[in-house]
Parts: C-alpha cells; structure tokens; sequence
C-alpha cells in the first residue's frame, strides 16, 4: 500500500509544515510611482476619487452635482450639465473631462500641486490623452467641502 518512513518518528517537513515565505530584495519605487503626483490632503482625494467613480459610472448628473463650485446657480449647474450631455461636443468634453480628473486623482501626468492643499490646490499636468497638452486645474474647499474653481 503507501510506503512506510525509515523514520517513522519524523513527518516530511514539506508535509507539516507551510514553506517559508520568500522575501525578495526592492529595486525601489517603480519609474509609474516615482511619476505619480497625488495630493497630501485625504478630503481632497476622497472628493477625486468620488468623482473619478462618477465618471466610472458614466453618471454626468452626480459628477457635476459635485464638481461644480458651490457659489454656481441651478440654472448655470444645469447649463453645464447640459453642456456635458445633449452639446454637439458633449461626448468629446465629458471624455476629456473625466481622463483629466482620474489624472490628477492618480497623480499621473502630474508636474506640480500649488497651494496649501487645505483650503486650496491647483493641479498642474500633463492632458493624459492630447499630446503636448499642459492643464491646471483648480480646486477650493469651502466649509469642508472641495469644489472646483469657477
């Protein structure tokens, strides 16, 4: 039948016991990590992120309920809305639009984060699908809440 140990007082290592993890050295940050810029505020990346799963959703109508500066009246909102769904351009801007906000909530593309980051943060980058196409874009953040800036 199954064959008997010479030892039968000694288990197969490789049967009791799991084998050792294997830690490999790290060569460092890979060259995509050492490229992100991201923000040092947790409120601002929460509120990227959000957004970033608007567009993931394709759902126009709460992205820009939460993009849109605070002070913006209903009827400019909903122009803006309008803009992004129903314009000749609307699929062109709402892509642009989106790849430009998952950029920034990634850090990729990113050159340069000015402000304090608390109470404001502009995003400077590279437009993550034109070519030779610099952005900035600019957030504030008003009784806790970051909204982009009119």
């Amino acid at each position: 039948m199954g064959k008997k140990s010479k030892n039968p007082g000694k288990a197969k290592s490789s049967e009791t016991a799991a084998s050792p993890a294997v830690a490999y050295p790290s060569d460092g940050p890979s060259e995509e990590e050492l490229n992100c810029l991201q923000t040092s505020s947790s409120s601002l990346q929460s509120k990227l992120d959000q957004l970033t799963s608007f567009a993931a959703a394709n759902d126009r109508k709460g992205f820009v309920e939460n993009f849109v500066p605070l002070a913006l009246t209903p009827e400019d909102t909903q122009g803006y809305l309008e803009d992004l769904t129903t314009a000749d351009e609307a699929d062109g801007q709402w892509r642009n639009l989106i790849s430009e906000i998952a950029a920034i909530a990634a850090g990729k593309g990113g050159n340069n984060i000015e402000g304090d980051q608390v109470t404001n943060a502009v995003f400077f980058f590279e437009h993550p699908l034109l070519e030779q196409c610099d952005r900035e874009v600019s957030f504030v953040c008003t009784n806790g809440e970051w909204r982009a800036e009119g």
